[in-house]
């Protein structure tokens, strides 16, 4: 097998190849941070994962993300408390992933297995294996959810998966080094970017043929359509562009300049701005949609590569690859709200397992940490108000429990205490069985 690599002359830092290929390596994991009430377009979060991180897709409810990382894996970010929450193993290098309408289901496109796994998202087992064409990469679901379009630039080609079936059902032809792929509101149309011919096939989802071919900028990468499906978006990472595309016309009106090493993009919901990022230059450049230009520019961590915005249009989440971390970005300013802290933490019994979660409310989100009196031996309390573990000591432990957002706003503070009973003895002479 070949790969089709990118006629760039920079030095992308340790970048892999444009084929996505190379090394995992572990790291050290780094410290989660949450910042004060933030503006708009400001790095609200930040959080570290175990493996270097590609693509990230969100269920339709917003509740999960669910991440391609490079050591044969994809892991499911709790959007809630923004940790990984499980991770699953599938083929090798797994790039592009997308979520069904309905959120039963995540489509992973594994570059060097040339398949696609299919996940279970109410288990988080791999259901299906799909083989397609070589080396893809890029995927997306049409809105019905019948079909799943894959690209694979090896092949030059699209496999079109059947979701009732888990077959591949069609291939299309097309350019040369085919990357992204979206597919419009309507599901009439697949607009493919070509990495090495500079293009954008046009696929009509009917006859699934090539209609149209549209020149781009200079090694095209990811494609968004806007929801009202009269423009796509496509990003260029060598001249560092973003072409915008009349769908009337299927022809360039616009031409906007980003950041350095231009990479991922997204739409947001109300199709008034587009999140482009810049792997080279560490940062999101921001798209006004109504005047194609940057209106801001917002600093992540290094080489960020694909960006998935929440389905509320509230934030951004994008995969910095170099450090193995998300940054979450606030795309409207936040609103402060108090700071609440709640609840009755029940009776525990030594040696055996308790887990109870204080309900804590406020913007920016709070950090909840015990100010005073100490846990029951063997119990710890998470930043998220979680209290757990398995105590190892009995007796009535009192303690003060304090939820706070970094400074903005009053502390809520509760006295707590927790009554932990020593574990019940059998009675003398008493055995199992009937």
């Amino acid at each position: 097998m070949t790969t089709i690599d990118r006629p760039r002359s920079r030095v992308v830092l340790s970048r892999v190849s444009a084929a996505l290929g190379g090394t995992v390596l572990a790291v050290a994991t780094l410290l989660t941070f949450v910042v004060g009430s933030a503006a708009a377009d400001t790095v609200t979060a930040s959080f570290s994962v175990e493996w270097t991180p590609r693509e990230i897709a969100i269920t339709p409810d917003g509740a999960r993300a669910y991440m391609t990382n490079d050591f044969k894996s994809v892991s499911v970010i709790d959007m809630a408390t923004n940790t990984v929450t499980a991770t699953m193993s599938v083929g090798n290098t797994p790039i592009g992933v997308a979520i069904t309408p309905n959120g039963t289901r995540a489509y992973v496109a594994n570059y060097y297995s040339e398949s696609v796994s299919v996940i279970d998202t109410a288990t988080n087992t791999v259901s299906a294996t799909i083989p397609v064409g070589g080396t893809p990469i890029g995927l997306a679901v049409t809105p019905d959810g019948s079909r799943v379009y894959v690209t694979n630039p090896y092949s030059t080609s699209v496999s079109v998966i059947d979701t009732a079936t888990n077959a591949v059902t069609a291939t299309d032809p097309v350019g040369i080094g085919a990357r992204g792929v979206a597919v419009t509101p309507d599901g009439t149309r697949a607009y493919v970017t070509n990495a090495v011919d500079n293009t954008v096939s046009v696929i009509d989802t009917t006859s699934n043929s090539v209609t149209a071919i549209v020149p781009v900028g200079t090694y095209p990468q990811r494609v968004a359509v806007t929801p009202d499906g009269t423009r796509v978006y496509v990003v260029s990472d060598v001249d560092d562009t973003v072409s915008v595309i009349d769908t009337a016309t299927d022809s360039v009106t616009a031409t906007v300049p980003v950041g350095i090493g231009a990479r991922g993009l997204a739409v947001t919901p109300d199709g008034s701005r587009v999140y482009v990022t810049n792997a080279v230059s560490g940062s999101v450049s921001v798209i006004d949609t109504a005047s194609n230009t940057v209106a801001g520019i917002v600093p992540v961590g290094d080489d960020p590569r694909e960006i998935a915005i929440t389905p509320d249009g509230a934030r951004a989440y994008i995969a910095n690859s170099n450090v193995r971390s998300v940054s979450v970005v606030a795309i409207e300013a936040e609103i402060e709200t108090p700071v609440a802290l709640a609840g009755t933490p029940p009776a525990g019994v030594v040696d055996q397992p308790y887990n109870y979660a204080f309900t804590v409310t406020g913007s920016p989100i709070p950090t909840v940490r015990v100010t005073a009196g100490a846990l029951p031996d063997g119990m710890t309390l998470s930043e998220q108000g979680v209290l757990s573990g398995t105590p190892t000591t009995g007796g009535a432990h009192t303690f003060t429990v304090t939820a706070s957002s970094n400074g903005v706003g009053d502390d809520a503070v509760l006295e707590v205490t927790v009554d932990i009973t020593a574990k019940p003895s059998a009675p003398w002479g008493s055995f199992a069985g009937s």
